[in-house]
């Protein structure tokens, strides 16, 4: 207790007696609460869900609309058998139609001999039906979701990877949102179904705790939902078809929930839902080496999106006040500013404090990050959790999320920069090269 208190004061000195010090120092709050509002934000969202919850009546009314599943297939081989079976023993009462594209099919071969496997269990299954895509040329997702969505009868379609699996109440808990002539899109929860295979698996889940459940619930109750994510989105297929489906071959997820949120102005009244009870499984890089292979590319497809993209359709005029200034705050200041805001007020950090001094101000940062952390940790595991002893676990790997982050966003720094000397959205393996040259640069 002693040597903390001398370190504070020796702190107190440094910071009177070092004019440049002082300066850095000053940056601590910035750095910090640059990003405490934007949790403060997400809590409103997730109170306004809690009160809502406890006071409206649940829908009951019976809306059970045909619903196409478009599955986008590349490589999964005996795997997309998993996701197909999970949709067909969906609780959901409707007709429930499976479009599964296959892209590059002659070097696929395996996938679909497997898809085609399942034609002699169909049968089994009432309402359901499948029917398979072999595209012969590789055209990458884009390519194969607008062929499935040219193919899809259902009123409510599916944008669904092909090694990603479903709870079965996941169709019948998001359709329900659609009784709102209002809502055009829905996600839910996504969880990684390799959690246990390694640390950074682990690490990947807390993640997703805390950012696609959680933190989507939160933005969603306030109608400014970052993302619709690409392995599990639902549109209402009018609304997609009305805005030519998806026309980019990365980052395609991000591309079409701007292009949705481009009618908010217009049509105020439009609405992107989050479903707790629509859970979704996915698996995660289960290596660092492959972690840091995904992420140059999502975070670096970010300043492609909207650097390129849609730098001309950012405005007020488009999307309305709340979601521009969303946009500008989550995407543009949090997601490309903050990841080089904190290499470079750390480095300057370590250069210029004593290390006494710099060890106590990173020590504070994290308790800080910790706090913040806990509390969207313990918000997840009341509102959200349907396995909450199975997410308790993630208590014994919390302290470390801090330093998991700060290596995210160190990466995000460099993905961004891959991005902008180097056009890294051009080596993907979402689309063949000759497809991605041919989309805005």
């Amino acid at each position: 207790m002693e040597s903390l208190l001398q370190a504070w004061y020796v702190f107190r000195v440094t910071f009177s007696q070092y004019p440049d010090v002082q300066y850095v120092l000053m940056l601590i709050p910035f750095v910090l609460f640059f990003e405490l509002p934007l949790y403060f934000v997400n809590w409103m969202g997730v109170f306004r869900f809690v009160i809502k919850d406890a006071v409206e009546a649940p829908l009951t009314l019976p809306y059970y609309p045909r619903v196409t599943c478009a599955i986008t297939c590349y490589a999964e081989g005996k795997a997309v058998q998993n996701t197909v079976i999970s949709l067909m023993e969906q609780i959901y009462p409707g007709h429930i139609e499976i479009i599964a594209m296959v892209d590059g099919v002659q070097k696929n071969i395996a996938t679909y001999r497997a898809l085609k496997e399942l034609y002699s269990v169909i049968p089994r299954y009432s309402k359901r039906s499948l029917i398979i895509i072999p595209k012969i040329q590789r055209g990458g997702r884009v390519s194969s979701l607008n062929a499935g969505l040219s193919r899809a009868q259902g009123e409510i379609f599916l944008a669904l990877d092909g090694d990603t699996s479903f709870d079965n109440q996941m169709i019948h808990s998001a359709v329900l949102h659609f009784q709102n002539p209002n809502v055009v899109a829905v996600t839910g929860p996504m969880r990684v179904r390799n959690a246990r295979k390694s640390l950074i698996t682990r690490m990947q889940d807390l993640e997703y705790m805390l950012t696609m459940q959680i933190g989507k619930l939160g933005f969603a109750k306030l109608n400014v939902i970052n993302n619709v994510p690409g392995a599990f989105g639902i549109f209402r297929r009018a609304f997609l078809q009305k805005i030519g489906g998806w026309n980019t071959g990365t980052a395609e997820d991000l591309d079409l929930t701007l292009r949705i949120k481009k009618y908010h102005a217009r049509y105020p009244q439009l609405q992107i839902g989050f479903e707790p009870l629509a859970v979704s499984h996915t698996d995660v890089p289960e290596t660092f080496k492959d972690f840091f292979k995904q992420r140059l590319r999502w975070d670096g497809d970010l300043w492609y999106i909207y650097s390129n993209k849609h730098r001309s359709g950012i405005s007020v005029a488009n999307m309305g006040w709340a979601n521009f200034i969303f946009l500008l705050w989550y995407g543009i200041l949090f997601q490309i500013i903050m990841p080089f805001a904190i290499v470079i007020y750390t480095i300057y950090m370590a250069v210029v404090l004593p290390l006494h001094i710099f060890i106590l101000s990173m020590t504070l940062v994290y308790v800080f990050y910790v706090c913040l952390v806990l509390i969207q940790f313990l918000a997840y595991l009341m509102i959200i959790s349907d396995r909450k002893w199975r997410d308790c676990a993630a208590f014994l790997i919390l302290p470390l999320y801090p330093f998991f982050q700060f290596i995210a966003r160190v990466w995000s720094a460099f993905a961004i920069a891959n991005q902008i000397f180097n056009k890294g959205h051009l080596d993907s393996a979402m689309a063949p090269l000759w497809v991605l040259k041919k989309g805005k640069q």
